[in-house]
């Protein structure tokens, strides 16, 4: 079938020529904290990540991006990193980490490890050596006497707040985050060559590569008061610097080409151009990013002040970053967003259609997928009915800040429940048990009572389930040269109706996603659908149902 230039419109995107071993993976994040505890003490652990090793080979997984399991205090739930060489005994031992890298190997199933390096834990070595006054450590950090009674300047934390503490000595170091996570002076060459250390340790285990925290805030190129902006003042000096793309290559050049890895940026602020920067392969850094603008979709300026979801935005927002980046990190959910249904799908009437949606959506765009866990049983936000049954440290410290501008209770509640982080660290719900077969004790975190119909077990029974839905979606890319590897064009049509193509030599597929809650009239293009919630030998003719996915060929 032929179709005019007026049909179609949008730069073609395509794979590059040149692959490597990830581009056509699935990857699914573990936040280990909220996995499967092993032992009944209500922590997730690596033993049992290991248990479920085969599941998530079963659902087609290809790489496991592992959440910190580093030696932390957790204060910020293992993101404040106290030895990196080691693991949290409340995950289980080093013993266990090889056993888990070497049973997923097996499995033909890759890992990659989080690298936090903009910051480590106030309770790392090279902190407490710092504070005791050691000259080497110091030189770790960033230590700056103050301004009279102010701080060295008027930056602005990611937590909230300032990005200064006050020693007892007098003097102040600094924090993007919290206080006990204090930044790294990537100036000193000794932190390059001690992370340098802790990445090529890992790799010499096992491990496929890293996923980089906040990275493209890594270096500062000076400590200077930043212009007036009502967040984080003082950001222009240290995002996306020259000196970070500098770092980048080095890491890329020394360590990570030596190794075959895959490594992933988690990049906060980026424009495509940015991404670009840091991501281009000819350009030697990161291999892709994460970027956030699609989760911002419904914010004012900061994620805890909403306006109203328009799904328009959203299908502009992620056309943008596609035909935009070599290949992009797709994602819909992960531990620092609410869940996907409740973000961008519906959780009530449509609950089950609006997360096969989702799956459609993510799995059919042309990139990297990467799955949360839990997402793919259509897994919903925490239940949560006060402020003292969240962990979370960012939603405490906003709590705080929010006290300050004198918002009331009632206000304060419901913008942080809503957008809290642990609406997504909700342990996962294997079954309909007491406290849904992630443990026997009590968990870390409040388990959601919909555990009851929404749990791995269920819907591994039910052949039209969600799960069951990602699995023969998963199948279904794999094995379709268009999705894994071919190129991407947006398709006129309805506002909040998302229709694209995917193309490859052989074949051509028309993905149509109604991101609505109501009917809509569309033209359908090709011969026959293939997946979809409604997979049939013949066309429905003029409209997608409400939250609605399909996949249709086309004979070329």
């Amino acid at each position: 079938m032929e179709f005019t230039k007026e049909l179609l419109w949008g730069k073609i995107m395509g794979a590059s020529s040149t692959k490597k071993w990830w581009k056509n993976s699935i990857v699914y994040q573990i936040y280990p904290r909220s996995f499967c505890d092993s032992n009944g003490d209500g922590i997730g652990d690596i033993p049992g990540i290991i248990s479920k090793l085969h599941y998530l080979k079963d659902l087609g997984v290809d790489i496991i991006w592992l959440s910190p399991v580093y030696c932390s205090p957790g204060f910020d739930n293992g993101y404040d990193i106290s030895d990196y060489k080691n693991i949290n005994p409340e995950f289980g031992t080093m013993e266990d980490m090889d056993k888990l890298i070497c049973k997923a190997k097996r499995m033909g199933i890759k890992i990659i490890m989080d690298l936090v390096i903009n910051h480590t834990s106030d309770e790392h070595e090279w902190f407490k050596k710092a504070l005791a006054g050691d000259p080497k450590y110091r030189g770790y950090y960033y230590f700056s006497q103050g301004k009279g009674i102010r701080p060295p300047n008027n930056w602005g934390s990611f937590f909230g707040g300032r990005a200064w503490t006050k020693t007892s000595k007098g003097d102040y170091y600094l924090h993007l985050f919290s206080k006990k996570q204090p930044d790294l002076n990537w100036h000193n060459p000794e932190v390059y060559d001690e992370i340098v250390d802790v990445m090529r340790f890992w790799l010499d285990k096992g491990i496929a590569g890293f996923r980089c925290d906040v990275i493209n805030v890594i270096y500062k190129n000076s400590l200077e008061n930043g212009r007036w902006r009502p967040i984080l003042k003082g950001r222009e000096h240290y995002l996306n610097t020259e000196g970070c793309h500098k770092l980048l290559k080095q890491f890329n050049k020394e360590v990570w080409s030596k190794y075959k890895t895959f490594i992933v940026g988690e990049t906060v602020f980026v424009t495509p151009e940015d991404a670009k920067l840091l991501a281009d392969e000819s350009r030697g850094e990161l291999d892709t990013v994460f970027f956030f603008e699609h989760m911002d979709v419904d914010s004012r300026g900061v994620k805890w002040f909403k306006k109203q979801y328009r799904p328009y935005q959203l299908i502009k927002i992620i056309d943008k970053w596609q035909t935009s980046v070599e290949v992009p990190a797709n994602y819909l959910e992960n531990h620092d967003q609410i869940r996907s249904v409740n973000h961008f799908g519906n959780i009530g009437k449509y609950w089950e259609q609006s997360a096969k949606l989702l799956c459609g959506l993510n799995l059919s765009l042309r990139g990297v997928p990467f799955i949360y866990e839990g997402e793919e049983i259509g897994m919903t936000n925490g239940d949560f009915r006060s402020l003292r049954e969240l962990k979370d440290v960012e939603s405490h410290n906003i709590n705080k800040a929010m006290k300050r501008l004198l918002f009331v209770h009632s206000l304060r509640k419901k913008l942080i429940l809503q957008t809290s982080r642990d609406n997504a660290r909700t342990p996962v719900q294997w079954d309909d048990s007491e406290q849904a077969g992630f443990t026997t004790g009590k968990p870390w975190l409040k388990v959601n009572a919909n555990k009851s119909y929404i749990n791995v077990k269920a819907e591994s029974e039910n052949e039209n389930s969600i799960f069951n839905f990602y699995k023969g979606m998963i199948d279904f890319r794999k094995n379709s040269v268009a999705l894994s590897d071919g190129t991407y064009r947006r398709v006129a049509s309805p506002s909040d109706v998302y229709i694209f193509t995917r193309e490859a030599k052989e074949e051509r597929l028309y993905i149509y996603c109604n991101l609505t809650a109501t009917n809509k009239i569309v033209e359908f293009y090709g011969d026959k659908i293939v997946f979809g919630n409604y997979a049939s030998e013949e066309q429905k003719d003029g409209y997608l149902k409400p939250y609605e996915f399909r996949i249709i060929a086309a004979n070329i």
